[in-house]
């Protein structure tokens, strides 16, 4: 019995309905078995596919094939192509393979398609199959073959062979007769870019007879991941048309570093007199620039720009303001970005409790965290578990902290990493429970890593317990040869407090004989020309000097070289909580203490102001009262002048729980 189509309407019809603007979400064709003279013919069909093909649901298409199928016509090639493009655009990869593999003699053009509808779903053994199926066919890979190809080794599961990839689809390019065009120039430049092998990419970018802007922002991006800023610099500046991607790339690339951050805000302004709107990656990486800097007003001014646009409603921008203030100190600042958000995610409570935290505001971090515990649509993650019991830690709740670190396990079935066993660690040490908090680092079900001993480490200094330091820096020593210098100072102070000073010079041999050095502490002093390191007993340059005095009025610099004048040296004396030579007279061992081992800020001066006025009293002996007392007013004065952020003493930059 012979079906033919049974068509609703005429075929000048549907091909006048198909070249209409108007989409019909029904399909226009039905299915009968009535004998007709006049079949579809191979141009309609194909017409009809490439409607359906282009229309917002490809999927109404699928009933052509059925009725290809069903009445057994043989599409040309022209037709299966079409069917395999509309199956790719379906998402139905085994039907296109299908069709695929039913092509007599698959053309470059099915091949491509094919290996485009794999690379797209991430698919990438199947579409290197294919790709190899191809080289070794009549059939010849082109440009855009080996584009997709390369697009597979930037594939995040496949980067642990991709770098050879590249390489090996290159060196067919170059042997190849295909012509290689921007776009493959382009395409070969971000694959050697983000396998890391910028080098590659640069010698392929030199090859173009023409840069595009696409191109050089992929390079640029690349250089300044690994830190080569000014040959991204270079490239920059010689790009005669940029566009707002490469603005992004650079201000993004600045945005890493402390010591580049202040271009990023530069390139910003530069930017906004060209007449290019920000991106919402563009505000992400300024904000992220004002971070570091710790650029609370040019942070204030960002926000005002970012409220005029459609992005200020993004929970991603929330959640950065809210990082920045509390970086910066602002965290009623932060609170209220927090409050005003209209949705919240994990990050925005995140970022809000450990702002709190950071900014000695512990239990406002955990009310925080005990809010988003009962909140439906965000649950906590490891990042909020670690500030939840860093804050714990701070406030010295050593119960609440059990409970949250139980709770992990218990509520959210959350394994606890590293760092929180750390934090644990820590929580314990600081309230004094040493042999509770030894207990738990046994009792861990993995070997403790060199965080968790540094933290008993850090306990153990704070309580003076010596025998208990030395094995956790035995065991830090083993782990972290060379990694943790901080661990040595850390079990020389705690020697050297116990009195056992010949145990103190063999720690310190034994730093010599291992070639380590502890990175001397600073204190970051914000200055015109933006953030300056400043150490204890550093001579400071006449420039440096300027630049602070323009800054502060002098009454840093004045009250450094008051103190230092008033100070008699009668003799010095070894301090192990300080680690260093310092002077008898307890004033000048205070201002080092307090200035370089903790973030000063208006409320710490004062505080010192007030431990000074109480030392007059005890000063009297020396007759010493009139000074501390003159040296007290100084404080407050810089109290309300300065805004000094203090390096913090850590046995290792990464953790967060320990303050030397």
């Amino acid at each position: 019995m012979l079906f033919i189509l049974r068509w609703k309407f005429s075929e000048p019809i549907i091909k006048s309905a198909f070249s209409s603007s108007i989409y019909c979400s029904k399909p226009l064709v039905t299915l009968e078995t009535n004998n007709l003279l006049n079949p579809p013919t191979a141009t309609f069909l194909s017409s009809a596919l490439q409607h359906y093909i282009n229309s917002d649901n490809p999927s109404h298409g699928r009933k052509i094939h059925s009725h290809i199928l069903k009445t057994g016509f043989k599409p040309n090639t022209n037709i299966s192509i079409k069917l395999l493009i509309l199956y790719i655009k379906c998402r139905c990869l085994a039907y296109a393979r299908q069709v695929f593999d039913e092509i007599p003699q698959p053309t470059v053009s099915a091949c491509n398609y094919m290996i485009s509808g794999y690379v797209k779903k991430g698919k990438v053994f199947e579409s290197l199959n294919l790709f190899r199926r191809l080289s070794f066919s009549n059939q010849k890979p082109n440009g855009f073959t080996f584009s997709m190809v390369l697009k597979v080794s930037t594939c995040e599961s496949f980067l642990s062979v991709a770098s050879s990839l590249g390489k090996q689809v290159h060196a067919q390019v170059v042997k190849s007769d295909v012509e290689v065009d921007g776009f493959l120039h382009t395409v070969l430049v971000d694959s050697y870019v983000k396998t890391g092998r910028v080098d590659y990419a640069r010698r392929v970018y030199d090859m173009m007879l023409e840069s595009n802007v696409v191109c050089s922002t992929s390079i640029i991006s690349g250089y300044m991941n690994q830190g080569s800023v000014e040959d991204a610099e270079k490239i920059f500046k010689k790009l005669r048309e940029k566009d707002v991607v490469v603005y992004n790339a650079m201000i993004e690339g600045y945005s890493k570093s402390v010591e580049t951050a202040k271009r990023a805000i530069e390139v910003y302004i530069d930017m906004l007199r060209l007449d290019f709107e920000p991106t919402i990656s563009t505000f992400a990486s300024i904000i992220g620039a004002c971070s570091i800097l710790l650029a609370f007003e040019i942070g204030q001014q960002v926000q005002v720009q970012l409220m005029k646009t459609e992005f200020f409603s993004d929970i991603k921008m929330g959640s950065a303001l809210i990082d920045m203030y509390a970086k910066c100190g602002g965290i009623e600042e932060a609170r209220r970005v927090f409050d005003s958000m209209a949705e919240r995610n994990v990050f925005s409570w995140t970022s809000m409790i450990d702002g709190y935290g950071k900014n000695g505001h512990p239990e406002e971090a955990l009310i925080l965290f005990s809010q988003m515990q009962r909140d439906e649509r965000s649950q906590p993650n490891y990042v909020t578990f670690l500030s939840a019991l860093s804050a714990c830690g701070h406030a010295g709740l050593v119960e609440k902290g059990q409970d949250i670190f139980n709770s992990m396990e218990r509520d959210y079935s959350m394994k606890p990493k590293m760092e929180h066993y750390a934090c644990m660690v820590d929580l314990l040490g600081r309230a004094g429970s040493l042999n509770q908090a030894w207990e738990f680092l046994i009792r861990m079900p993995e070997k403790p890593n060199s965080d968790v001993w540094a933290a008993l480490l850090s306990a153990c200094r704070l309580h003076g317990e010596v025998d208990m330091a030395n094995i956790a820096a035995n065991q830090i020593f083993k782990l972290s040869n060379e990694g943790r210098p901080g661990a040595y100072v850390a079990l020389s102070n705690t020697l050297a407090a116990a009195g056992k000073w010949d145990s103190v010079s063999e720690v310190r041999d034994l730093m010599k004989v291992r070639g380590v050095s502890k990175d001397t502490g600073f204190s970051w002093v914000g200055t015109d020309s933006g953030l300056e390191g400043f150490h204890v007993g550093q001579k400071i340059s006449k420039l440096s000097m300027g630049r602070l005095h323009s800054w502060f009025g002098g009454t840093y610099l004045c009250t450094q070289m008051y103190l230092m004048n008033l100070m008699n040296p009668v003799k010095a004396d070894y301090d192990p909580e300080t680690g260093c030579l310092i002077w008898l007279n307890r004033i000048w061992y205070l201002f080092l203490l307090k200035l370089h081992t903790t973030p000063i800020d208006i409320s710490l001066a004062l505080v010192l102001a007030e431990e000074l006025r109480r030392d007059a009293v005890e000063g009297e002996a020396f007759g010493m009262s009139t000074h501390l007392c003159n040296v007290a007013l100084q404080l407050e004065k810089i109290a309300m002048t300065l805004h000094i952020l203090a390096g913090s003493y850590t046995l290792d930059r990464g953790s967060i729980w320990m303050d030397f």
